[in-house]
């Protein structure tokens, strides 16, 4: 199936209301997971013409990810990954995890971006950045989708590294996300240290239920736990 090829249409807006110099664009993967870290990716592209085939990774098959990402690492103009682990997501909740690993990947850009383009409608990010959200950033934007295939790559990558010790859990195909073979590992052997524990798929397990932990640090009940499925998914 086709799709519209990204463009730097955002970026020079940016570039033309703000006086920005250097944009960078932002990608998380990682959020619905019930299992591993939350990983942000901020890339920094400039505006030259992207590599054939970029798009939104959800796009993409493994294999063309795993050979795209290689190319942008060395087509970009720099780009660094931030994560926030299962124990901060427990802690923080996902809305403040998300910025931490997002501020993470930004301090260790080599240079400091002057604006941010972050995919989706929420800003997670905030002040003192300047921050253009965009809906499907992933998919329009040249920077954002460079992060986001960069970022699935990675963190798959990260996972599949993580699962060796774990192997029922098959982490290496599913990414901690939820899936039969997951929840099937789940039930018979509970949770592993990288699962979260203050996620809904615990209230499903009786036998791991008293494992739930209540998130140390009190927050409002805002967009952090829309798209969480539970074990019943």
């Amino acid at each position: 199936m086709a799709y519209q090829p990204p463009t730097h249409r955002v970026e020079r807006s940016l570039r033309a209301t703000t006086g920005a110099k250097i944009v960078v664009g932002i990608d998380e993967v990682g959020r619905g997971a019930w299992a591993g870290p939350v990983t942000v990716c901020a890339a920094v592209t400039g505006l030259r013409r992207p590599p054939t085939g970029l798009t939104d990774s959800k796009l993409l098959s493994p294999k063309k990810r795993t050979v795209l990402a290689q190319e942008l690492e060395t087509w970009v103009t720099s780009y660094a990954l931030g994560h926030a682990s299962s124990e901060e997501i427990d802690a923080l909740g996902m809305t403040a995890a998300l910025r931490l690993a997002a501020t993470r990947a930004l301090d260790a850009l080599p240079v400091r971006p002057d604006a941010v383009i972050l995919d989706g409608k929420h800003d997670y990010l905030g002040e003192p950045w300047k921050v253009r959200t965009v809906i499907k950033g992933d998919q329009s934007c040249v920077a954002v989708a460079a992060a986001s295939v960069i970022a699935k790559v990675r963190r798959d990558t990260l996972m599949t590294e993580l699962g060796a010790a774990h192997a029922d859990f098959r982490f290496g195909d599913n990414a901690g996300y939820p899936s039969p073979v997951h929840r099937a590992a789940l039930l018979e052997l509970g949770p592993t240290p990288y699962h979260r524990l203050s996620w809904a798929y615990l209230d499903g397990l009786p036998r791991w239920r008293h494992l739930k932990r209540v998130r140390s640090v009190p927050g409002p009940a805002d967009a952090e736990d829309c798209g969480q499925l539970g074990f019943d998914f």
